[in-house]
């Protein structure tokens, strides 16, 4: 019998409880990822939505941060809004560090603020836009899946993954987004 796929979320701060009913819907297994041990049980990760940089204060206050770059490096990570800034090789509005996982830029709260957070159908999925951040710049060895006011929402690279929006806020539970993630800790 093969063991059940394992999805962990970053769970410092942001919208990470909101992922479980997405991965149970599936049939994996969601787990809060908080200390360094936690890598070591999951197949798979997602970076979720909230402050980016709170979440790099964090990750430094907690000691995660190697461990998190080490387990980026080799497994499936989806990285939203907050955690698609975490993954960007650069990021403006204001200039920020970041983990540098994948070759894009990124503009913080380049949709605007929370009032000005909007919905809209990708691929006739209800996702929402929260002070998301545009991807201003992809290298050559992004591919780029959906794009709004043409600027990429949805990049991929190999094994990593960002959306600009929150899909996780349907109710729809198991979203095509947390659906792919799901398959790529298959293989």
């Amino acid at each position: 019998m093969k063991s059940k796929i394992r999805i962990g979320v970053l769970a410092l701060q942001g919208a990470f409880a909101v992922h479980k009913p997405h991965l149970e819907s599936l049939g994996a297994e969601y787990v809060e990822v908080v200390n360094k041990e936690d890598f070591e049980v999951i197949n798979g990760l997602i970076l979720p939505g909230g402050e980016s940089s709170t979440m790099l204060k964090l990750l430094e206050l907690t000691d995660i941060k190697k461990s998190l770059l080490e387990f980026m490096k080799i497994s499936p990570t989806w990285g939203i809004c907050a955690g698609a800034i975490l993954m960007a090789s650069k990021v403006y509005g204001p200039e920020q560090d970041s983990l540098g996982i994948m070759n894009i830029e990124v503009t913080r709260n380049a949709y605007g603020r929370q009032l000005e957070s909007i919905e809209e159908l990708v691929n006739n999925y209800k996702v929402s836009y929260i002070r998301a951040p545009k991807i201003s710049k992809t290298n050559s060895d992004i591919k780029i899946l959906s794009t709004r006011e043409n600027s990429p929402t949805w990049v991929e690279s190999n094994r990593h993954m960002i959306t600009t929006f929150h899909p996780e806020m349907s109710l729809n539970f198991g979203s095509p987004w947390h659906q792919r993630l799901v398959e790529k800790c298959k293989f």
